[in-house]
């Protein structure tokens, strides 16, 4: 794993919800979803009733973006990461296993499971030094 998409991945893992946004046209969404992450795929697995309107947004245009963030007002500790990807119904058994062992009591909703292939992450780490980013593209 090139070292970009490993700190890329731990700054995921230590997060369980990201901001979706989507687009169609003029009409745009954004919502708060709870995730699961396979490193092995850079996929993240999430719920989602196809009633909302970001599911419509998508079944138009797949193509999607989000954002995960570590709030904090400390400006040497701000990270951020952008990510960009193709939202797809989830047929893999492996992933929706793997969404279930990170939130159980979701089988009990039986809900719809969706993945997002990533195929561009950028890593804002002020850690690293003042507003140094990290960037990963899928190949």
């Amino acid at each position: 794993m090139d070292t970009n998409l490993e700190k890329i991945t731990n700054f995921i893992e230590e997060h369980h919800v990201f901001t979706l946004a989507t687009a169609v046209e003029n009409d745009v969404s954004a919502c708060s979803l709870f995730y699961a992450y396979d490193k092995a795929s850079n996929t993240f697995i999430v719920a989602s009733s196809e009633d909302t309107q970001h599911m419509k947004n998508i079944k138009q245009n797949p193509k999607i973006a989000g954002n995960i963030l570590l709030e904090t007002k400390e400006v040497g500790k701000i990270q951020g990461l952008q990510f960009r990807g193709e939202f797809k119904e989830v047929q893999s058994a492996k992933l929706k296993a793997l969404y279930f062992k990170s939130f159980p009591y979701a089988l009990a909703l039986a809900p719809k499971l969706w993945q997002i292939e990533v195929d561009f992450f950028k890593l804002t780490d002020n850690r690293l030094g003042f507003g140094r980013k990290l960037i990963w593209m899928r190949e």
